[in-house]
């Protein structure tokens, strides 16, 4: 039976639940269940590169590929535990500069980070910035359904995670990015990197805007 190593390029369906509560997940049964109608796109990863939490991304090594498995991690393991100093008090001028009325149970991005809105007192706001899930142990049920073995493949999945986007780039002998200038500095932080995980090498090739059009957008897959 075909296993998974650490540093394999796998897509994984998975559910994950705390308190017997599905908290997300990407499998079409149990979005079904939950009266989702989208279809939940494909979720690639690299295993052992912490693009999971902890304890699901140790689980993978050595699975089955095509089996499903159950495990429940600590909150050490998942989102982490509560940290008392990151519940802030923040004036309220400041989310009134936003344009931000902020009331206590809302939860908002604030300096890219999740934040919910514990209490509104008079000049003050009580935010907390834990994540919402920290302090609490998980339970996942997941299964890997295929290694990717392509270059494309692993190139979509690196660039998703590490470029938060998807470039456009051609395949040949090594992986060439197409993009204005400033896309060339990050194609240099991670030559390594690709080298590394993907196998071959990572080159940059400076295109015009009005030639090509590479974003990085929230692309998956």
């Amino acid at each position: 039976m075909e296993t998974v190593a650490r540093g394999d390029f796998v897509e994984l369906q998975f559910t994950g639940r705390t308190d017997n509560n599905i908290f997300d997940s990407n499998d079409p049964a149990e979005l079904k269940h939950l009266g989702e109608k989208e279809t939940p796109k494909p979720l690639w990863v690299i295993v052992g590169q912490r693009m999971l939490v902890h304890g699901l991304d140790a689980a993978l090594e050595g699975k089955a590929i095509g089996t499903q498995y159950h495990i429940h991690i600590s909150a050490q393991q998942g989102f982490g535990i509560r940290q008392a100093s990151l519940v802030k008090a923040i004036p309220l001028r400041l989310f009134h500069e936003k344009k931000v009325d902020p009331k206590p149970g809302m939860s908002l991005m604030l300096d890219q980070t999740l934040v919910s809105i514990r209490a509104v007192s008079g000049a003050r706001v009580i935010a907390d910035f834990n994540n919402p899930l920290a302090g609490k142990e998980l339970d996942y049920t997941f299964m890997i359904i295929k290694k990717l073995t392509t270059v494309e493949e692993k190139t979509k999945t690196f660039f998703t995670w590490f470029f938060r986007g998807m470039p456009e780039f051609n395949v040949s002998d090594k992986v060439t990015v197409k993009g204005p200038k400033i896309l060339g500095h990050l194609v240099e932080a991670f030559k390594s990197r690709f080298k590394e995980l993907v196998g071959v090498e990572l080159a940059f090739e400076e295109v015009q805007m009005t030639e090509a059009a590479p974003h990085l957008a929230d692309a998956k897959n």
